[in-house]
Order: C-alpha cells, then sequence, then structure tokens
C-alpha cells in the first residue's frame, strides 16, 4: 500500500480515527532529507502492514505541521489511538524508522 496523502480534511479519519498505528512523515518537496528518506517511507508503507503511514506536506497544512511542532523536517510521528507515541527527527537509516514503529507493531 502506498502513503496516504494526509490534509485538514482527511486527518481525523485517516490518523485520528485509524484502527492501526499511524507513521506520518511530516515533509517538503524543497528538502533534501525529506526526499532522501521517502524511498523508505514508500517501503515501510508496502513492507508493515500493521502499520498505517501517511504523508503531510508541510507547505500545505501548515495547521497540521504548527499542531505538530514540525519546526524542522523531515519529522516522523507515531500516533496510537489519537495520540503521539513516538517520533524521530531528520533524515534516518529505515532500520532507525523500523525499531521507531517496532513497539507499535499488532
Amino acid at each position: 500500500m502506498k502513503p496516504i496523502k494526509v490534509n485538514q480534511a482527511n486527518f481525523e479519519a485517516e490518523v485520528l480515527n485509524s484502527d492501526k498505528p499511524v507513521l506520518i512523515d511530516f515533509w517538503a518537496e524543497w528538502c533534501p532529507p525529506c526526499r532522501m528518506i521517502a524511498p523508505s517511507i514508500d517501503e515501510i508503507a508496502e513492507e508493515v502492514p500493521e502499520i498505517k503511514v501517511c504523508k503531510v506536506n508541510v507547505d500545505e497544512n501548515q495547521d497540521l505541521a504548527v499542531a505538530f511542532g514540525a519546526m524542522s523536517i523531515p519529522l516522523l510521528v507515531v500516533v496510537k489511538d489519537g495520540k503521539v507515541a513516538a517520533q524521530t527527527l531528520g533524515a534516518v537509516p529505515k532500520a532507525h524508522i523500523l525499531e521507531m514503529i517496532k513497539p507499535f507493531r499488532i
């Protein structure tokens, strides 16, 4: 499954009301580190079906970026049961992301 593009209109349905833990990638097109981790995010979306993977373009969704304190990107946030459960900042390796989501795999 491909990452789901999330915006203000579908955020509640896709993230807050999700029956699965959600990995959110806060990113922007102009951000080289965001482009560096994009393939890993796509792979995780395909390889880890028990986690929903979403992407939030911070330029198009500034309200969501502010709500999550995305002052720097890429920012990866895990939301479980509507609450932030984990997060990491920067272009981290895929192994780091997998380790971060490991406790949330059903």
